[in-house]
Formats: structure tokens, C-alpha cells, sequence
């Protein structure tokens, strides 16, 4: 049976942003807290080793494959910062016109520090990954 690595635990998301090393990309993980915690209202919480998760949502595949996903998050790794959005909103592209600098992966938007994006476009980008998972996903 396969086993889903990315699950909610208790870990410290502050001890775990203390141990990013490069000190800018430290300071943008505190300012992407609060963001990010602001905007949904969630606390966040640790999924797995680096992922910092606001709120949850359970799925199904067709395929009967199912588990838990925060509906928003990041993950400041060593190259860039990973944001997680809904995947598969039509919406999330329309938004990223306005983002500023990043790319863009299947599940992930990749940007290399805060100052390079448009914050409100960020906000709307979260506030719009929620209502789509809500929508799609309403039994959680």
C-alpha cells in the first residue's frame, strides 16, 4: 500500500524555518507566515519534513488513491520557494500574468525571494486556491 510521505504532523513550523540557512530566505519564510496565515486564517502547520501547510482538505481520485493536502502553503528550499496552489484552476493562470517573477511547475509556483512578486496578486492567488478546493472538495 503506498504510503503518502506528506502528512500533517506536529513538528514547530518556527524551529523548522529557523533551520533555513540563508538569512534572506529565512526572513522571506517569516513574511510568507504571515502572509499566508493572514489571508486564509488557518494556523499553519508542518506536512512532512518542509512543507509549512494553512488549512486541509481530503481527496479521491477516480483511480481510489485518496489522502490530505493543505489547501495553501510553501516550502522555502534551498533553490527557491515553493508556493503550493490548487492544481487544475484556470483561475490560478490568470492570476500569475500579475505575479511578477517566477515559474511555474505542476503543483508549484517557484519564485527566488518576496520582493520579486505582487503581494495582493499572492493574496488573491491564496484566497483563490481556497475557494477552488472548497468548491471541489466541500465534504472537509
Amino acid at each position: 500500500m503506498y504510503e503518502l510521505k506528506t502528512k500533517e504532523n506536529d513538528n514547530s513550523v518556527i524551529e523548522f524555518i529557523e533551520t533555513v540557512e540563508s538569512p534572506k530566505k529565512r526572513e522571506d519564510a517569516y513574511r510568507l507566515l504571515d502572509i499566508f496565515t493572514e489571508t486564509t486564517g488557518f494556523q499553519a502547520k508542518m506536512w512532512g519534513p518542509s512543507i509549512i501547510g494553512f488549512g486541509s482538505y481530503h481527496y479521491k481520485y477516480k483511480s481510489g488513491h485518496e489522502g490530505d493536502a493543505p489547501l495553501v502553503g510553501f516550502s522555502p528550499r534551498k533553490a527557491k520557494i515553493s508556493l503550493y496552489f490548487a492544481t487544475g484552476d484556470t483561475k490560478r493562470e490568470e492570476l500569475l500574468k500579475g505575479f511578477g517573477k517566477h515559474t511555474t511547475g505542476k503543483a508549484c509556483v517557484y519564485i527566488n525571494k518576496v520582493t520579486d512578486i505582487d503581494v495582493d496578486v499572492l493574496k488573491a492567488l491564496i484566497h483563490q486556491s481556497v475557494k477552488f478546493l472548497k468548491e471541489h472538495y466541500p465534504n472537509h
